[in-house]
């Protein structure tokens, strides 16, 4: 038996909610204002909260909030009488679990209500699993993300403090950041042994695979989602997933999400593209509803000759063991200092090519790619430091929830720099 807190400043709202949910079987509880709704989850805890947007003093929005600062991990469906998507979409933002558009159906609720309930105890589920075996030793994360910045260390903590989160999430990142290599460590540490792991290429997949893989029939979600069922479907590259089944999509998530864990990877801003209607907005924040940002290589200088000793230690030289190949102090110089725009991954392609071709065990900055050892494609000064100012401000502004004004605040300069 399930129990579910109903939020709404209108008596004769709790009568008729009451009047359908009740022979369910449900425990159900009431409160008229957003302070009274958070009150009372605090002193008694509920599986569900059904909250209306539209009260005072504390109207749905701010008890939404308030209720995932409290636990992240509660569960809420926000009605609203709004005709457009506005409100609910920006429910969606703050984590709403889902949100119902008055006046609803009864088997409109009873759904909303059902694919809710569910998500909450694959959450408990999850959270069992992971606290009671973990799938990964406590050092893999060390190992597959090597390094000593502050910063690898901070992603590392993250990822760890989200392994067991059923809730969609989003990575993201420049290029060869490692979005795969995250999104593997979140599967094995957040899931049981064995559970199923599917990664999908939104740039590679047809349309029509896209179709018959993802969304099925009416919302049931096709072959990809069914095998995803108690296990992880990662969508890489989700920026270029077809914008006409954006829409579609959001059906899928809303009828399937509490089956499977969803991990979303994406090289491009896509908030920004979503503003810019690049990307559906309403998709956006279901499938982001946790982000973490890989940070590029440039930003994290300190990992440097930890990346290139453990890539030079798996690549295979057919004249030396490759253990005994070293690099010069011009070469070892040479490639700390250059910039790395396609971050680990272009890392990793040049010194395995370089210690699979070396036919001398000393590498020398001769035998460093053109681009590696010449200062000419380097940036200006002036332009690395503008695009280090807009990354900070970005970060900044997605810390403070796209509030521009909090954002500008914080960091001491004028809003209008947010564009």
């Amino acid at each position: 038996m399930s129990s579910l807190l109903i939020v709404d400043d209108l008596i004769p709202i709790h009568e008729m909610l009451s009047a359908v949910i009740q022979p369910t079987g449900h425990q159900m509880a009431f409160a008229t204002d957003g302070e009274k709704g958070l009150a009372r989850y605090k002193a008694e805890k509920f599986d569900l909260v059904l909250a209306d947007i539209d009260m005072k003093p504390m109207d749905g929005i701010t008890l939404l909030k308030q209720l995932k600062a409290y636990d992240p991990s509660a569960v809420v469906i926000i009605m609203t009488a709004y005709a457009s998507t506005e409100s609910a979409i920006q429910a969606l933002k703050f984590g709403a679990f889902d949100y119902l558009q008055k006046p609803f159906k009864v088997d409109e609720l009873m759904h909303a209500l059902k694919r809710g309930l569910e998500f909450h105890r694959t959450v408990l589920e999850r959270e069992s699993q992971g606290a009671a075996a973990p799938a990964v030793q406590a050092g893999d994360f060390e190992a597959r993300l090597p390094g000593e910045s502050q910063k690898l260390k901070r992603l590392i903590t993250q990822l760890k403090k989200l392994a067991t989160a059923q809730t969609p999430m989003l990575i993201s990142g420049e290029p060869g950041t490692g979005h795969e290599v995250a999104a593997e460590l979140l599967h094995a540490a957040g899931t049981a042994p064995g559970s199923p792991f599917i990664q999908i290429d939104c740039r590679a997949a047809s349309l029509d695979n896209i179709r018959s893989g993802l969304l099925g029939q009416n919302g049931a979600g096709g072959t990809w989602v069914q095998e995803a069922k108690g296990g992880t479907l990662v969508l890489q590259h989700l920026q270029n997933l077809p914008k006409e089944v954006q829409p579609e999509m959001i059906s899928v998530l809303r009828n399937k999400a509490h089956t499977f864990r969803l991990v979303s990877t994406s090289e491009e801003d896509l908030e920004k593209l979503a503003e810019g209607d690049g990307f559906n907005e309403e998709l956006f924040y279901r499938v982001a509803a946790l982000t973490v940002h890989l940070p590029p290589l440039r930003e994290r200088p300190e990992d440097l000759p930890v990346l290139i000793k453990d890539a030079a230690m798996k690549a295979a030289n057919p004249r030396f063991d490759s253990r005994q190949i070293e690099f010069a102090d011009d070469a070892a110089a040479a490639l700390r200092a250059y910039r790395w725009p396609g971050n680990q991954g272009e890392l990793t392609q040049v010194v395995s090519r370089l210690i699979s071709t070396t036919e001398t065990r000393v590498i020398d900055a001769a035998q460093l790619p053109l681009h590696v050892r010449e200062l000419k494609d380097w940036p200006n000064l002036a332009d690395y430091l503008a695009m280090q100012e807009k990354e900070y401000r970005a970060r900044a502004l997605q810390a403070c929830g796209g509030d521009k004004a909090k954002a500008a605040k914080a960091l001491g300069i004028d809003v209008a720099r947010f564009g």
